[in-house]
């Protein structure tokens, strides 16, 4: 039925700001900078994952009225509208020590977790995105992650 995902939105407020972001710091390059009239169609995707887009899009017309656009604004600069983007490396630790040289900043240094290492930052606007080496073999999740974490194993 379905072949791939191609396109995930990525809310933004300001176009160019994402661009010196997701380009200038986080390695991305742009795949479509269109002026389309009503909207800027703006995507970006990794070198060496050319077929998989983010488009950093602004929250208004013709997707959203004014009124929705202003309140996911509200929502996004508050960080309040999840991950964004996982993205995966070979190695969390020296891309951490590359972005933060960057002037990334963090909300979460590299960590080992059953499923890898990973590292949380937010984008300028608020959005979070992962960081994650994922770990090879099968993973194995313990009570004491789950206490780490701040949880309650559900439905055993």
């Amino acid at each position: 039925m379905f072949n791939t995902i191609s396109i995930t939105a990525v809310h933004v407020i300001d176009q160019d700001e994402a661009l010196d972001f997701y380009v200038g710091k986080l390695g991305f390059a742009v795949s479509n900078d269109v002026d389309m009239g009503f909207m800027r169609w703006l995507t970006v995707s990794l070198p060496n994952d050319p077929d998989r887009h983010l488009l950093l899009e602004i929250p208004g017309p013709p997707a959203l009225s004014e009124e929705v656009a202003a309140q996911v604004r509200d929502l996004l600069t508050k960080g309040a509208l999840g991950v964004a983007c996982i993205l995966t490396t070979d190695d969390c630790r020296g891309t951490y020590a590359e972005l933060s040289a960057k002037g990334v900043e963090f909300t979460e240094e590299p960590v080992e977790q059953p499923y890898g290492i990973d590292c949380a930052l937010r984008d300028p606007f608020g959005n979070h995105i992962r960081i994650t080496q994922p770990a090879t073999g099968p993973v194995e999740v313990t009570d004491e992650d789950i206490a780490r974490w701040g949880g309650a194993r559900q439905g055993g």
